[in-house]
């Protein structure tokens, strides 16, 4: 094991032997420990891993942080959004920053809490950790996260917001979520990741997300941690049958992000929503990782990313859809586009169909390119500077993954911090 982990390993053992706040089975804690202990570090050798380099990862030494400064949450939360807020800082539920509001129908509280025992039973049950390193690292070292159960008919009106904050120096957290949509049941939830003077961080955050029939689940994820962080994000989902999932993520900021978005499709009639966006400059790295396992017949999924790199950054894309033997009537979209405004900007594009099954309408595609010249000249032709004309352009490039994103208020959000960080107006 790196140093990294040792360090880490050590100092939240001894975090988790005196709270032992993850309700983490001890079998698959165990279990966990052991692969952790026996896999080697992710590099490039690894075909999951193929285009994203971590050394600059390993090479850090990172511990576990529960004291820090006066945080000031107006730059975080949404107002304008009426639920429940859960804030959470460098891995640890902070009750004093928090709003829990209650609501017919929903159960919101940290793991840390008394009102979360249920989640002992769904806590590691379908996360998978063999061969799966970060996992492991999670399911053993977790200190604290959110439990949200939607229950049976409930249909939720208020969005809860779901915010966790790095601050301080060379900070470590490890953060699990678990979310079950009851049968029946509709929600709205915004999750983010943020960091606020952080020197450097270094978040490990795993969400398990089941969705029970006839649900309709909508989760929107913004990351906006600073440019000498690292990120590993995961989401790993189970549709059952008559489900509605949705999530989009958009990565406006970060050093080195990674996400894995797995979902598991096990009930017919089901629909899946995956859509992303990021805008990267300086030497950033986003990797998106994206499966979409249909294991019933008629299903349907759509997946749209697209991403914008400047200067020397480089974004990875590798969406897979799986489609089983007997899952008939499937039909699966799925698009990558990117846009390089420089020359030393990078994409690696890998979107992949799996195909068993002989009945179904499955397409993929990628493309990347620069701005269209010829269009920048006809605007600025038209008054527009080089500046505003480019910015026009962009945000017409990405405008439709952003339309996906429902909420008014959250889309909001959004557009400031757009403006705010690259100065173009949506």
């Amino acid at each position: 094991m790196s140093e990294l982990i040792q360090k880490t390993a050590f100092e939240v053992a001894n975090w988790n032997e005196s709270k032992a706040i993850p309700k983490i089975g001890d079998e698959i804690r165990s279990h966990a420990d052991q692969l952790l202990n026996e896999l080697d570090f992710p590099t490039t050798r690894q075909e999951a891993w193929k285009y994203l380099r971590l050394a600059s990862l390993k090479k850090e030494k990172f511990q576990l942080n529960p004291t820090f400064s006066p945080i000031d949450l107006s730059g975080f939360v949404i107002s304008e959004l009426n639920g429940s807020v859960l804030v959470f800082v460098n891995g640890f539920f902070q009750s004093d920053l928090s709003t829990l509001k209650t609501e017919t129908g929903i159960e919101v509280a940290p793991l840390s809490a008394p009102e979360s025992d249920w989640s002992r039973e769904k806590l590691g049950t379908i996360l998978p950790l063999e061969g799966q390193f970060f996992n492991a690292m999670n399911t053993v070292f977790a200190t604290d996260g959110v439990a949200i159960r939607i229950a049976k008919n409930a249909q939720i009106k208020e969005t809860v917001q779901v915010i966790f904050i790095n601050t301080g120096d060379q900070t470590f957290a490890a953060t699990r979520n678990v979310i079950v949509a009851e049968a029946f049941s509709k929600a709205h939830l915004v999750v983010g990741y943020y960091t606020s003077n952080a020197t450097k961080s270094f978040t490990n955050a795993v969400t398990e997300i089941e969705v029970h029939q006839n649900a309709n689940l909508t989760i929107d994820k913004i990351q906006l941690e600073s440019e000498n962080s690292f990120a590993i994000c995961t989401e790993e989902v189970k549709q059952h049958q008559d489900t509605t999932f949705t999530i989009n993520t958009i990565t406006l900021d970060g050093g080195l992000v990674r996400n894995n978005l797995h979902i598991a499709v096990d009930g017919q009639n089901s629909e899946s929503n995956l859509s992303g966006a990021y805008i990267l400059r300086g030497k950033q790295i986003v990797d998106n990782h994206t499966i979409v396992d249909h294991k019933v017949a008629h299903c349907v999924s759509n997946e749209l990313y697209k991403g914008v790199m400047d200067e020397q950054s480089t974004a990875i894309f590798n969406g897979k859809v799986f489609v089983r033997k007997d899952a008939q009537k499937i039909n699966a979209f799925q698009s990558n586009g990117n846009v390089l405004l420089s020359d030393t900007a990078t994409i690696n594009s890998k979107p992949e169909l799996e195909i068993y099954a002989d009945d179904v309408k499955c397409s993929h595609g990628s493309t990347t390119g620069q701005l269209d010249e010829e269009a920048v000249f006809y605007l600025r032709a038209r008054g527009l500077s080089e500046k505003s004309a480019r910015a026009l352009m962009v945000s017409a490039f990405i405008g439709d993954v952003l339309e996906k994103v429902e909420s008014e208020p959250v889309r909001q959000f959004i557009d400031k911090q757009l403006l705010e960080k690259f100065g173009w107006e949506f």
